[in-house]
């Protein structure tokens, strides 16, 4: 065969990828974008040949016929094709189905692979083209039968048994019985009452500090051990307090150096940028991969800001920690640069494809203040958060003297804390945030400042005695920060699945926010009884992590396609018989009795569910189709917002005009505001997210909340779920008498069923 010319041919997922690639590459290289996937299994049927192989069949994505004739078209002009999709297991797989759908046009195609859109590292991997990995291929085939199966076959039994409609993930549900296990946790829970006594105290130098009753005698205050259990019981021992002599037991100071966190993984970014700016883990991810795929940075042209944002190591390039060791000795200075380059070990069980999330270019002219100007609000806040957390990796522990001071009065013992910083280190540039403890009680002291001149011995003068009542406090609520965590640390699911995890619980109404804690709704409880007590061995923690070792060991040339598969489907499929045995059991053990009658037949009324939520039925269905609404005291939720003028919760209420937020403290402030729905905007570059208002006519619709600024509008309910066709990032929610509920793309006008969408896990 003649040699081919022309131009050789890079393929990318993403057109904003395409661009900033392009200009790195020029004028002899032709960069397309598939724009997502190409295939996909078919919406309508479960798509998988489970008696040969697991063969799954694979249907062009609609819409997307275009787009392979064109890339078909530019490939068969081309010298050779070049595969740069994502480097991850998903990436491969596109590589892998766009391969087969050129490969008759060009066979020549080769896979490159990089972790950061920058000149160096593209063209490092030019240099280093590869097969493509058909053991990646498959373990992501793996994961996506595995969960066609789960979702095709577990889903039905939901629709037979609540109603149509409803998803069963394999992830998905393991994390909502996450979250109703903790609510559980916390409706058992019995607080139990302790109280607190402090000392004011003065040392004979005139100086003041409080100190806390920690031990009476030789036991320990604990509020599930030894506790001061009444008002009664602490006055008792403030009276013979108030007899003793206060004396300096003793006196330690300790030095400790508090070593920087390691640069962000996955998981990481999402915790601490949750935390900090409240937002979704979906939309942080959104914003993650502008900055990876490349922002305008006017005369630079597209710019990737940093490295691939889907990760679950801490590992970085050498040259990366040169460039930022340079960067901090001419910024910070040498006495912040550590003698040698601090490496961190990746948890255990981690991949280690990737290097950690960090800059692209460490340098002055890249510090995100320097480009605010290019950025979005929330671009810059997520690219600032990276930057100073991978730059403050690699600068020196901080110095902390930790002062502790023990206070004796007679059996009772006292204790004070406090911490001097006595170098700054990392803390010149990062601030670690807080995280909120998840454990009961709260009689933790923060440390304050201590005497400068006291000493052992010291009679100390007794100002006041202060006793407070005090709670044991139920484990936390779940927030998308803490879930994150736990998914991480439990190993379920992978880096690119946690925020679509979190996103389908509130898509599917199994889970919703109040004051940015995740509540199983009563829908998602009945969902998460019925799956663990029917599916116990399929929907739990240990079998959800094993089966993410099974599909890495697929990757890792331990364990084949079939194996792994065979593995998991026999045992399902033997308790999915089983239960699909048990389905008029199980739906009438869903019912509850009520004490309404009938009005038609005199049969009792009983509670079922649907589509809009329980109601009641009669009990002599179908001789008796009666039903009416089932009438339930309602409060008003409470948000995960706060009022813009006194800080209070807001909450959800309904008024003439429709649904919207007010001040939980109305009447005594009135603050009020659209519902906001949680779908970010659309638009490119827009920070809104999309609220709930009303049309002078009284008709409900969907607009940015930075109008006038952007005037994006629907006039149904949008949803969180890219188009599988076009990739428009949201769809909205219709229903029609022809047609009933579905879900349209505002952009390609494409319809898909409920259905479809549902049963599909989105991990």
């Amino acid at each position: 065969m003649a040699a081919r010319k022309g131009k050789k041919l890079v393929i990318v997922e993403s057109p904003a990828k395409a661009k900033t690639i392009n200009k790195i590459l020029g004028k002899d290289y032709q960069v397309a974008a598939s724009v997502g996937h190409i295939i996909d299994l078919p919406k309508s049927r479960l798509g998988v040949d489970i008696e040969n192989g697991y063969q799954p069949h694979y249907t062009i994505i609609r819409g997307k016929n275009k787009v392979i004739q064109e890339l078909r078209k530019a490939a068969e002009a081309a010298e050779q094709v070049l595969l740069a999709t994502d480097p991850d297991r998903e990436g491969e797989a596109i590589a892998y189905h766009i391969a087969d759908s050129i490969k008759k046009v060009n066979p020549n195609i080769l896979r490159i692979e990089f972790n950061e859109i920058t000149k160096p590292a593209v063209l490092k991997a030019l240099e280093n083209p590869r097969q493509i990995d058909m053991h990646r291929v498959n373990a992501q085939q793996a994961r996506r039968v595995m969960d066609r199966i789960v979702g095709y076959m577990v889903s039905p039994v939901l629709w037979k048994t609540i109603y149509r409609g409803l998803s069963a993930g394999r992830v998905q549900s393991v994390a909502l019985r996450l979250i109703c296990e903790r609510e559980a946790e916390i409706e058992a829970f019995t607080p139990v009452e302790y109280w607190t006594i402090d000392a004011q105290l003065e040392t004979p130098a005139g100086e003041t500090f409080t100190a806390r009753l920690y031990r009476i005698g030789d036991q320990t205050l604990d509020p599930d051990r030894f506790r001061i259990a009444s008002e009664v019981e602490a006055r008792q021992h403030k009276a013979r307090l108030e007899k003793e002599t206060f004396r300096v037991a003793d006196i330690k100071k300790e030095k400790l150096h508090r070593k920087p966190p390691a640069p962000f993984i996955t998981s990481t970014l999402q915790q601490e940028a949750s935390r900090r700016f409240r937002m979704s883990t979906a939309r942080i991810m959104v914003i993650a991969q502008q900055l990876y795929e490349g922002i305008d940075l006017g005369p630079r042209g597209n710019v990737g800001l940093i490295t691939y944002m889907r990760t679950d190591s801490t590992r970085i390039s050498q040259e990366a920690q040169q460039r930022v060791r340079q960067y901090i000795a001419e910024s910070y200075g040498g006495a912040y640069l550590p003698e040698k380059p601090t490496v961190y070990r990746s948890k255990k069980g981690a991949q280690d494809a990737h290097e950690a999330i960090r800059p692209t270019y460490i340098e002055p002219d890249f510090e995100p203040r320097k480009i605010r100007s290019y950025l979005t609000e929330e671009q810059f806040k997520i690219y600032d958060l990276i930057w100073k957390r991978f730059v403050a990796s690699q600068m020196k522990p901080a110095e902390v003297e930790k002062t502790t001071v023990e206070v004796q009065a007679g059996e009772y013992h006292f204790r004070a804390t406090g911490e001097v910083v006595l170098f700054r280190g990392f803390l010149q540039v990062y601030q670690p945030d807080s995280e909120p403890s998840e454990t009961s009680g709260d009689g933790e002291k923060t440390p304050e400042d201590i005497p400068r001149q006291i000493q052992v011995g010291d009679v100390l003068t007794l100002l006041d005695l202060i006793l407070n009542q005090r709670f044991t406090k139920p484990p936390a609520r779940y927030t998308e920060s803490t879930l994150v965590k736990t998914l991480d640390k439990l190993g379920i699911g992978r880096p690119s699945t946690y925020a679509q995890i979190i996103s389908t619980l509130f898509q599917r109404k199994y889970v919703e926010k109040q004051d940015r804690a995740l509540v199983p709704t009563e829908l998602g409880k009945t969902v998460n009884d019925l799956l663990i007590r029917h599916f116990p061995n399929i929907f739990n923690v240990k079998f959800t992590a094993e089966m993410e070792n099974e599909l890495d060991k697929i990757e890792n040339r331990k364990a084949t396609y079939k194996e792994t598969l065979d593995g998991f489907y026999f045992p399902f499929k033997e308790t999915l018989d089983r239960v699909t045995g048990q389905i008029d059991e199980i739906r009438s053990g869903l019912q509850e009795d009520s004490s309404e009658i009938c009005d038609k037949c005199g049969r009792p009324m009983v509670i079922r569910w649907g589509r809009n939520g329980r109601f009641l039925a009669c009990s002599g269905y179908p001789e008796c189709k009666n039903t009416r609404p089932l009438e339930e005291p309602e409060e008003a939720p409470v948000s995960d917002e706060t009022c813009e003028k006194c800080g209070s919760p807001l909450v959800v209420k309904r008024g003439r005009y429709g649904v919207f937020l007010a001040c939980s403290r109305y009447p005594d402030c009135k603050f009020t505001k659209p519902l906001s729905t949680g779908v970010s905007c659309p638009e490119p570059e827009c920070p809104g997210t999309l609220v709930q208002r009303q049309s002078r006519r009284g008709k409900v619709f969907y607009s940015c909340s930075e109008y006038p600024k952007c005037e994006f509008a629907l006039w149904n309910p949008p949803v969180a779920q890219a188009c599988p066709d076009c990739g428009f990032p949201l769809l909205e929610k219709k229903n029609t008498r022809r047609d009933g509920e579905f879900l349209q793309c505002p952009k390609c006008k494409h319809k898909f069923k409920m259905e479809a969408l549902t049963t599909e896990n989105v991990e």
